[in-house]
Protein backbone atom coordinates (compact mmCIF):
# COMPACT_ATOMS: atom_id res chain seq x y z
CA UNK A 1 0.00 0.00 0.00
CA UNK A 2 1.30 3.48 -0.72
CA UNK A 3 0.17 6.62 1.29
CA UNK A 4 -0.22 9.86 -1.42
CA UNK A 5 -0.69 13.46 0.17
CA UNK A 6 -1.30 16.03 -1.87
CA UNK A 7 -2.06 19.67 -2.03
CA UNK A 8 -3.57 22.34 -3.99
CA UNK A 9 -5.34 26.16 -3.45
CA UNK A 10 -8.81 26.86 -3.27
CA UNK A 11 -10.53 29.86 -5.17
CA UNK A 12 -11.46 31.82 -1.43
CA UNK A 13 -14.73 33.02 -3.74
CA UNK A 14 -15.32 29.74 -4.75
CA UNK A 15 -14.77 27.90 -1.52
CA UNK A 16 -18.54 27.64 -0.45
CA UNK A 17 -18.81 26.22 -3.89
CA UNK A 18 -16.10 23.54 -3.63
CA UNK A 19 -17.85 22.16 -0.07
CA UNK A 20 -21.36 22.44 -1.48
CA UNK A 21 -19.83 20.12 -5.07
CA UNK A 22 -18.43 17.43 -2.20
CA UNK A 23 -21.57 16.79 -0.64
CA UNK A 24 -22.87 15.14 -3.35
CA UNK A 25 -19.83 13.74 -4.59
CA UNK A 26 -21.59 11.65 -7.65
CA UNK A 27 -21.74 7.90 -7.26
CA UNK A 28 -19.54 6.86 -10.73
CA UNK A 29 -16.67 9.18 -9.71
CA UNK A 30 -16.28 7.12 -6.75
CA UNK A 31 -16.79 4.15 -8.33
CA UNK A 32 -14.30 5.07 -10.68
CA UNK A 33 -11.66 5.68 -7.77
CA UNK A 34 -12.59 2.59 -6.25
CA UNK A 35 -11.73 1.10 -9.07
CA UNK A 36 -8.40 2.83 -9.67
CA UNK A 37 -7.70 0.95 -6.23
CA UNK A 38 -7.85 4.01 -4.00
CA UNK A 39 -9.70 3.74 -0.52
CA UNK A 40 -9.34 5.80 2.65
CA UNK A 41 -9.39 9.22 0.85
CA UNK A 42 -10.13 12.66 2.09
CA UNK A 43 -9.65 16.06 1.78
CA UNK A 44 -9.47 18.54 4.18
CA UNK A 45 -9.12 22.40 4.45
CA UNK A 46 -6.91 24.86 5.99
CA UNK A 47 -6.99 28.68 5.08
CA UNK A 48 -7.30 28.62 1.11
CA UNK A 49 -5.42 25.03 1.23
CA UNK A 50 -7.06 21.59 0.40
CA UNK A 51 -5.20 18.72 1.34
CA UNK A 52 -5.64 15.18 0.34
CA UNK A 53 -4.47 12.09 1.48
CA UNK A 54 -5.50 8.69 0.04
CA UNK A 55 -3.70 5.08 -0.04
CA UNK A 56 -3.04 3.24 -3.22
CA UNK A 57 -3.50 -0.64 -2.97
CA UNK A 58 -2.23 -0.76 -6.91
CA UNK A 59 0.77 -1.84 -9.01
CA UNK A 60 0.54 1.20 -11.60
CA UNK A 61 -0.31 4.23 -9.55
CA UNK A 62 0.30 6.31 -13.06
CA UNK A 63 -1.76 3.81 -15.19
CA UNK A 64 -4.81 3.99 -12.55
CA UNK A 65 -4.73 8.04 -12.89
CA UNK A 66 -4.86 7.83 -16.51
CA UNK A 67 -8.06 5.58 -16.96
CA UNK A 68 -9.68 7.94 -14.23
CA UNK A 69 -8.77 10.57 -15.87
CA UNK A 70 -9.88 9.08 -19.11
CA UNK A 71 -13.03 8.06 -17.67
CA UNK A 72 -16.03 10.63 -18.54
CA UNK A 73 -17.60 11.03 -15.26
CA UNK A 74 -14.68 11.91 -13.80
CA UNK A 75 -14.24 14.67 -16.61
CA UNK A 76 -17.44 16.32 -15.74
CA UNK A 77 -16.70 16.21 -12.22
CA UNK A 78 -12.94 17.63 -12.93
CA UNK A 79 -14.88 20.04 -15.36
CA UNK A 80 -17.38 21.40 -11.86
CA UNK A 81 -14.24 20.98 -9.50
CA UNK A 82 -10.73 22.72 -11.45
CA UNK A 83 -12.44 26.48 -11.72
CA UNK A 84 -12.44 26.15 -7.74
CA UNK A 85 -8.61 25.03 -7.63
CA UNK A 86 -5.46 26.43 -8.73
CA UNK A 87 -1.74 24.82 -8.70
CA UNK A 88 0.19 25.85 -5.57
CA UNK A 89 3.27 27.45 -6.08
CA UNK A 90 5.38 23.76 -4.88
CA UNK A 91 3.34 22.12 -7.97
CA UNK A 92 6.08 21.57 -10.25
CA UNK A 93 5.42 22.10 -14.06
CA UNK A 94 2.31 20.75 -15.30
CA UNK A 95 1.12 19.56 -12.02
CA UNK A 96 -2.33 20.24 -10.28
CA UNK A 97 -2.72 18.59 -6.99
CA UNK A 98 1.32 18.91 -5.44
CA UNK A 99 2.49 15.63 -4.35
CA UNK A 100 3.77 16.62 -0.40
CA UNK A 101 6.80 14.43 1.11
CA UNK A 102 5.92 11.94 4.17
CA UNK A 103 8.58 12.82 6.80
CA UNK A 104 6.95 10.96 9.21
CA UNK A 105 4.59 7.66 10.08
CA UNK A 106 3.31 6.29 13.11
CA UNK A 107 1.62 3.19 12.62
Amino acid sequence: MRRVAQVVAVRPELLDAYRELHRAVPEPVLDRIRRSHISNYSIHLLGDRLFSYFEYHGDDLAADLAAMAGDEATQRWWKLTAPCQVPVPEAAPGEWWATAEQVFLME
